[in-house]
């Protein structure tokens, strides 16, 4: 009994150091932020203009900021930027080639 209470006492005071490393090991999947500026935003927004593009129909797509299209989808090419765009149920969105995330909802 006397060698058991120190070896549990021992086991809780090593599972304490686990949990408390485990704890700053945070893995998050929320996308980064994107900082468009004012300029990039300028520019987009006349080449949008000057080009536009039919609307497309994604169904079961929830378009937001953070929303990732598919595949399918085509995007075209914003000159001097580094995105994509497309124009989903009347919206023009603006999307990360990459991940193919929408960035910003062009109003």
């Amino acid at each position: 009994m006397k060698t058991l209470i120190p070896s549990a006492a021992a086991l809780l005071l090593l599972a304490g150091v686990g949990v408390a490393a485990a704890e700053d090991v945070i893995v998050t999947t929320q996308p980064q932020a994107v900082v468009i500026t004012p300029e990039e935003r300028t520019v987009i927004r006349e080449y949008v203009q000057r080009n536009p593009l039919a609307s497309i129909s994604l169904l079961g797509v929830e378009l937001n900021i953070g929303s990732t299209l598919p595949d399918t989808v085509e995007l075209r090419e914003v000159p001097d930027t580094r995105y994509r765009y497309t124009v989903v149920g009347d919206r023009t969105v603006l999307v990360d080639p990459g991940t193919r995330r929408v960035v910003e909802v062009i109003e």
